[in-house]
């Protein structure tokens, strides 16, 4: 499909190229079509930069295309986003800026971006920051997510933060020996916790998070949310921070 959509392109820049040179190419016999087709392959092989601008024009429509798809999504989808009653919260609750993290603690990217986003939060100091539990890479990140939410629910918000950034770090493979280590090195009950991860509360949590991720047509983590935009994928600290003064100096 690509390679017959950049061929398509290649012969409109051809004709593009040259007003004067008008044809039909439904009245074209095999010969002169075999002939068109020839001066195509000549001018691109004289030529190749054309494709490459094409291609690159082309790159950029999609772009923007998906990009306000997402915003389109995004508006569709604020108040759950933005108003949530089951997330964790933190950062500065009244910041002017709400990051929103879908994240996997068994995602290599999320561990990687989890100490960027918290720079970020403590460097800017107006950001309110919220973490949807989206584990989507098998039965090890269910469980940790389970084990996170039922902490949540046992100990609060303040625990849940701990055992986040707990799990965020941990190497081990996940089981139910490993949380419980987890959780009693940091001087919870890591029993209670692991007995309470069969709450339906977490269960009704876990199914809207997954809604929402379909609706969002968020398919990896970790997928930020940041003001009106749609971020799928890994953002380093610095990008991260231009596109908070991006948001900020939009909004004046």
């Amino acid at each position: 499909m690509k390679s017959l959509l950049i061929a398509a392109l290649a012969g409109l820049t051809l004709i593009w190229a040259v007003p004067s040179f008008a044809i039909d190419l439904d009245a074209l016999t095999d010969g002169e079509r075999a002939a068109f087709r020839a001066e195509i392959r000549s001018y691109l092989l004289e030529n190749p930069e054309v494709l490459m601008e094409a291609i690159a024009v082309l790159e950029q429509r999609q772009a923007q295309s998906e990009a306000a798809r997402d915003m389109d999504l995004v508006a569709a989808n604020a108040d759950l986003l933005f108003n949530s009653t089951t997330a964790w919260e933190g950062g500065n609750p009244d910041g002017d800026i709400v990051l929103v993290e879908f994240l996997d603690y068994r995602c290599g990217y999320c561990r990687r971006a989890f100490p960027e986003v918290e720079q970020l939060i403590e460097a800017d100091g107006n950001i309110r920051l919220v973490i949807v539990e989206f584990p989507i890479l098998g039965a090890q990140s269910v469980l940790a997510a389970r084990f996170a939410l039922s902490a949540r629910i046992l100990e609060g918000d303040e625990s849940y933060k701990d055992i986040h950034d707990a799990l965020m770090v941990m190497r081990a493979d996940v089981t139910e020996d490993s949380l419980i280590r987890l959780a009693d090195g940091l001087g919870f009950d890591g029993d209670a916790i692991l007995a309470g991860m069969d709450d339906p509360g977490i269960d009704a949590v876990l199914e809207a998070n997954y809604a929402l991720g379909q609706r969002l047509q968020i398919s990896g983590t970790p997928s930020f949310v940041m003001g009106d935009q749609l971020l799928r994928g890994y953002l380093p600290y610095d990008t991260m921070v231009q596109l908070t003064e991006e948001l900020r100096s939009a909004a004046n």
